[in-house]
């Protein structure tokens, strides 16, 4: 009977510094990622057409901003400031005009931008009457050539 008790309180105990030890990794688990950079990745893209959906790609580059700006986007450092800058939202990258004349030429663009922005799902598109239209309206972020 002596062992059984013994037993039962060498289980108990083994029971007891396991659920603390649980209870410290779940906690050690959750406090983890406030050391970690949340996400900011993207992955744009240029294509002919009209429409996201049906526009030939013809260029497309990673954007990385987290920790350190890199992937293939030409412009890496000045898009994600231009980023970090709007919170992550792409279309408020879009409104700007360097004065430059276009044409009225109908010959249409679309650039996406597809990723995670400091953990968050963002996804956007935006189409341009040309080429030219696009390069003098868009930031770095979106100023991607054919």
């Amino acid at each position: 009977m002596r062992h059984v008790r013994t037993l039962g309180a060498t289980a108990l105990a083994a029971a007891t510094g396991l659920a603390l030890i649980g209870t410290a990794l779940i906690g050690t688990a959750e406090a983890a990622p406030e050391g970690l950079y949340p996400p900011s990745a993207l992955v744009l893209t240029l294509g002919q057409g009209d429409s996201p959906d049906t526009a030939r790609v013809v260029r497309a580059v990673t954007l990385s901003c987290a920790p350190t700006p890199g992937g293939t986007h030409p412009g890496a450092a000045s898009a994600c400031a231009e980023l970090a800058a709007t919170g992550g939202d792409l279309g408020a990258l879009t409104v700007r005009s360097d004065g430059r004349p276009c044409t009225r030429e109908w010959a249409p663009v679309t650039v996406t931008g597809d990723g995670v922005w400091q953990g968050r799902r963002v996804s956007w598109s935006e189409t341009y009457a040309n080429a030219c239209v696009q390069h003098a309206r868009t930031a770095s972020v979106a100023a991607l050539a054919f």
